[in-house]
């Protein structure tokens, strides 16, 4: 047997080289034994927030469970499926749920940082109900595995875009036979080059099933692009989609930004290419973890430029200040840039990384203002017109955009150019920063910063289409004004 075909065998990737995991199973004293501390914790504490605010004859109890683990850093991020049982009920004036539905399919998002949970995302569907016109559950236990559905559906705040036929070409189709095994030895590779290591044979077998759709998937994201980029295998492939978005993306972005002045026209005349880095105005490329706090990297980023240009001295800011002490966004949870530059102006500024450093996580807040470096006046929106914000970057510094994320979780270089529908603007979901812009090859696009490590995109940096408004680039650009 080839070497590699052992080392799969050991780690029970091989079909037939491990007994299939056991079907789900109702959740007994027993049971409750057999599960590991951790995932026992994470399932009771989702089960305690799904019945928060139910009556006690309609509290729900757990039927199934089974869960994963993604760890990094201080934290752990716990994906939990489970059959929740509604008790008899015939009151309709108690009842949450009509007698016919009695039993709900649910997905359930914990994550565990330094003991605390915090419920990110609880999503259930009734099964077996008998309601007309009542849909499908959206994923099932089968055959002993979890099947989840991998493509989120579009906004219903789409602004008349067609998704439907483009988004149907990425639509999971089942996999031939063979492909695991073929994509086996890249997957090895993978696990070597970002150091992963799993629980168990069989999370090490989801895993690499996880892997094998995500590389079906980025072939497709491929073949619909009309930029340049190459999309495969990055440091995020062995993650479901769910669980990318839960632990690096931002939601909150979608929401109404609180309003800020329209800035100063600096006039639409640009030159042909600008780039920040070479001037001395950005810091490092930095790396959030799993922690949904791009917006406050955004921001920080935008801050320390704006700090370059004005006061003449490059200074890595402070995200974890931002985590602990913006009791307007949620820390991990997201947030908006707004409501960042209001709470460093409200704060008295910002202090530095080294004073101040990043921890992942939401912790008390330990700001000192005796410790400030840098302050800011005040924010302004800039405009939506891509040559109005070329020309303000090159004049002003780096801005703070946020952009839809499709695509990312695969991307390794070039210029990302998506599909309009796959990418809508509507979709917002990610903070990062506008640093330059240029043409490669005549190919126009914007340079942007990001917050995933340089072990990411072209060493921390991701090149988008500019022109077209991609991804929405353009809708929330916003910067600090220092005086």
């Amino acid at each position: 047997m080839a070497p590699w075909l052992q080392l799969l065998s050991l780690l029970g990737l091989l079909p037939g080289a491990a007994a299939a995991p056991a079907q789900p199973r109702a959740v007994s004293a027993q049971a409750w034994r057999q599960l590991s501390p951790e995932l026992l914790a994470s399932a009771r504490f989702a089960l305690e927030m799904f019945n928060r605010g139910r009556a006690a004859g309609t509290r729900v109890v757990l039927g199934a469970v089974r869960g994963r683990v993604r760890r990094a850093g201080q934290g752990s991020l716990y994906s939990l499926e489970a059959t929740l049982e509604e008790p008899p009920c015939n009151d309709p004036m108690v009842c949450q749920l009509p007698v016919s539905k009695k039993t709900l399919l649910c997905s359930f998002e914990v994550l565990d940082e330094l003991g605390k949970h915090v419920l990110l995302r609880k999503d259930c569907d009734p099964v077996d109900t008998k309601v007309p016109g009542a849909g499908k559950p959206k994923s099932a236990f089968t055959q002993g595995s979890v099947m989840i559905s991998s493509l989120s559906q579009p906004h219903p705040d789409n602004r008349n875009e067609t998704f439907s036929p483009v988004f149907s070409l990425l639509n999971e189709d089942p996999l031939p036979q063979d492909l695991t095994v073929k994509m086996a030895s890249i997957f090895r590779n993978f696990v070597i080059t970002y150091n992963r290591t799993y629980e168990s044979k069989e999370e090490a077998q989801w895993r690499l099933s996880i892997f094998v759709r995500n590389m079906v998937r980025a072939q497709k994201i491929q073949a619909l692009d009309r930029g340049t980029a190459e999309y495969g295998v990055t440091k995020f492939s062995d993650l479901t989609e769910e669980e990318f978005r839960t632990i690096y993306l931002n939601p909150l972005l979608r929401e109404e930004p609180g309003k800020m002045k329209q800035a100063k026209s600096v006039g639409d005349l640009a030159p042909p290419e600008w780039d920040w880095r070479s001037k001395g105005a950005v810091t490092k490329v930095k790396d959030q973890g799993m922690c949904g706090s791009c917006w406050a990297f955004s921001v920080t980023g935008n801050v320390e430029g704006q700090w370059f240009l004005n006061q003449g001295t490059l200074l890595s800011l402070s995200e974890q200040e931002l985590l602990d002490c913006d009791k307007i966004d949620k820390a991990c949870m997201g947030g908006l840039p707004s409501s960042a530059y209001s709470a460093i102006k409200n704060l008295g500024g910002l202090e530095t990384e080294d004073d101040y450093s990043y921890r992942g996580h939401m912790q008390a807040c330990n700001f000192s203002p005796e410790k400030a470096k840098v302050y800011i006046n005040d924010s302004v929106e800039l405009s939506q017109n891509e040559q109005k914000l070329a020309a303000w970057l090159a004049k002003r510094g780096p801005i703070s955009v946020a952009i839809n994320a499709f695509g990312m979780q695969f991307y390794r270089h070039g210029i990302s150019r998506p599909l309009r529908p796959l990418c809508s603007p509507w979709l917002i979901d990610h903070a990062v920063l506008l640093v330059g812009y240029g043409n490669r090859s005549d190919v126009p696009f914007w340079a942007i910063k990001n917050s995933w490590g340089t072990d990411w995109g072209e060493k921390g940096y991701y090149y988008l289409h500019r022109g077209s408004g991609a991804c929405g680039v353009n809708t929330m650009a916003s910067s600090a004004v220092v005086d």
